[in-house]
């Protein structure tokens, strides 16, 4: 197997697993992957952050991740970081009109 074809296998078995909603152990167990490889695969393949900011300058938009744990307990609540460290926390549902009148007000 070749390195593109290897990293293309790899690719698709981290879109998988993002689509599973597994964490990536059970995903791995259940594909009869290597963890470990499968944890280098991810951080070779993830975009770089000099990769999103150039997208973000080119855009005007900022690439939106899940975080690692989201999803756990809190599935509900919203945290927006805008850079420079500034961080918005606690939006849900019911308050996410708020988020705009804040970033209108930035």
């Amino acid at each position: 197997m070749t390195p593109t074809e290897r990293a293309h296998v790899w690719q698709q078995h981290i879109t998988d697993w993002e689509a599973s909603g597994v964490s990536g152990s059970a995903y791995c167990k259940q594909q009869s992957l290597v963890y470990h490889q499968f944890v280098y695969w991810r951080r070779k393949l993830a975009p770089t952050e000099d990769c999103l900011q150039q997208e973000q300058a080119t855009t005007g938009f900022a690439r939106v991740v899940s975080a690692p744990g989201a999803g756990i307990g809190g599935a509900d609540n919203l945290t927006v970081s805008l850079p420079g460290g500034v961080s918005i926390t606690g939006l849900r549902a019911g308050n996410i009109e708020l988020l705009g009148a804040v970033l209108r007000q930035l």
